[in-house]
């Protein structure tokens, strides 16, 4: 069978209590008002045009339950008050209210005595925005007539990685892995990995940096822990990591042997070995310092570890673009989003007059060649320089400098691209049971279609289904059951899903692969009903 083609800084918004109008349809579109009493229809247009149709009317209320503890909160009155008016503060990254978004948790409420207690439980604990909810959660509670006492609690979500499972026992408490990179030596890429580093820690987060240039490791000189040698732990023969200022250290540079003289596949697997018998414990970022190149070392990470997202660094010259534009590229065919370009060395001060001596233009044109959606210019400091030097990041020297807020800026980018990016991949590919249809919107696309379950799973290219020397068909049309449905759908890593099926067959399912399978084209129809 073939495969059948079918801004960085946080604003903070109050949603307005109209009903917004929805657009839905791969057909020509229709309008249709955002009532919860809506009635779907669904065709499947296959080669021989045989229609199956779904319908499925539903009733739905956003404010009908909210979570305590592992329970829910039966509905009433004062819990649709409290509801409905936090439900008026607008997450800025994903566009979505707060109780929507499922941030709101444990709702206690006694009217008789106007008390009420929640707790906002966050996405990550350093959320650049994280006081403003706060504010604003009190504030309409607080508006509410019988309202007297309102006690907001502030936390954030358990570290973890959207696919635990499938990792090594290391890497299953680590939310946001973060390469920096360019491709490129000497450009600054470990100066810009150390401060952001310390900049996220100092946000709130807690943060890890893995140094994973075994030929020159840097983070030995630029910071200094009290224990400079790693230890192992003999009873489970892992790693534990060196601390300084709060932050987790790796590095080959620890390990009491200086610079690696080794091989290629050599360095490859101390590099996996550092990485993923470590002890890191739960931690919201994990900051991976990259070597420089796009070889077996860099290739290996990058399939090891689920990177979330790229920075990329880079200087003025165009030497340094035509190598920073390949590291761009290798991210881009690994499925690794690039959120953010640094531009290091750009200009310097003097005079009452800005110098560029190393030209302009390198960063701006990798945002406008790649659509990188941010940049940011580091001025030339001799204070930088020497912080990295002496053992002391700049933003930890410095916390009030023009760099550090050069680094804030960066620092929030990162926590909001990182939210967008786990939020995406997360709810990319899912199932609706009530349709008996798999919905996908694949990351970075504005684009959601509907899949038949039967036509993903007879689609599939393995060897099971496909021989993979002949190309010839195993799986027959016939083998597959028009009602199967999946049992299980994870994301592997931002360009695949694996879904798990009845028959105990774990299918991986690329993005690019189903975007080509035949779809379910969806026409609403609104009906009303009293």
């Amino acid at each position: 069978m073939q495969v059948l083609h079918a801004p960085s800084s946080p604003h903070f918004s109050i949603q307005t209590s109209k009903a917004p109008q929805l657009t839905w349809g791969l057909l020509p579109s229709v309008s249709v008002n955002s009532s919860p009493f809506s009635a779907l229809h669904f065709s499947l247009h296959s080669q021989r045009d045989q229609r199956l149709l779904w319908s499925h009317k539903r009733v739905t209320s956003r404010a009908a339950s909210v979570e305590v503890g592992d329970s829910s909160v039966s509905t009433g009155t004062a819990e649709d008050d409290v509801l409905k008016a936090l439900s008026q503060i607008i997450d800025p990254d994903f566009g979505t209210d707060i109780v929507t978004c499922g941030f709101v948790k444990d709702l206690h409420i006694d009217k008789a005595l106007g008390e009420v207690s929640f707790r906002l439980e966050l996405t990550t604990p350093a959320c650049p925005i994280k006081d403003v909810f706060e504010q604003k959660a009190n504030e309409v509670v607080a508006m509410l007539p019988w309202v007297k006492n309102v006690k907001v609690t502030m936390s954030a979500q358990p570290a973890r990685p959207i696919y635990a499972e499938q990792l090594p026992a290391g890497l299953q408490t680590i939310s946001n892995i973060v390469a920096v990179s360019s491709c490129k030596g000497g450009v600054g890429k470990s100066t810009v990995a150390v401060n952001l580093a310390y900049t996220l820690a100092d946000m709130g987060a807690r943060v890890g940096i893995f140094d994973a240039d075994v030929y020159g490791p840097s983070l030995p000189t630029m910071v200094s822990p009290e224990n400079r040698l790693l230890v192992m732990n003999p009873e489970k023969k892992t790693i534990i990591p060196t601390e300084y200022l709060g932050v987790k250290l790796i590095s080959f540079g620890f390990a009491g042997q200086g610079r690696a003289i080794m091989r290629g596949p050599m360095v490859s697997g101390v590099i996996d070995q550092l990485l993923t018998t470590t002890e890191w414990g739960e931690l919201d970022y994990l900051i991976i310092d990259m070597p420089p190149g796009t070889g077996d070392i860099q290739l290996t990470l990058c399939q090891v570890v689920p990177l979330t997202a790229a920075v990329i660094v880079t200087t003025p010259q165009k030497l340094s673009f035509i190598d920073v534009a390949k590291g761009v590229r290798m991210f881009s065919k690994l499925k690794v989003p690039c959120v953010a370009v640094v531009e290091n060395m750009c200009h310097f001060d003097a005079d009452g007059k800005r110098y560029y001596p190393f030209g302009r233009g390198s960063g701006s044109q990798v945002v406008q060649q790649f659509g990188i959606p941010h940049l940011f210019d580091l001025p030339i400091r001799p204070t930088l320089s020497a912080s990295g030097d002496s053992g002391m990041p700049e933003v930890v020297a410095d916390p009030q400098g023009e760099v550090s807020k050069i680094f804030q800026n960066l620092g929030v980018c990162v926590v909001q691209q990182c939210a967008k990016i786990r939020q995406q991949v997360s709810t990319a590919v899912t199932y609706d049971k009530s349709i008996k249809a798999i919905k996908v919107k694949v990351p970075d696309s504005k684009e959601e279609f509907f899949l038949h379950p039967a036509t993903v799973r007879r689609n599939d290219r393995s060897a099971q289904s496909v021989d993979e020397w002949t190309g010839e068909q195993k799986l027959q049309y016939s083998d597959i059951p028009e009602d199967i449905e999946p049992e299980e759908i994870r994301p592997m890593g931002n360009y695949a899903v694996s879904i798990t099926w009845p028959d105990g067959f774990s299918q991986i399912a690329p993005y690019d692969q189903l975007q080509m399978i035949e779809r379910l084209v969806d026409v609403f129809e609104p009906s009303v009903q009293a």
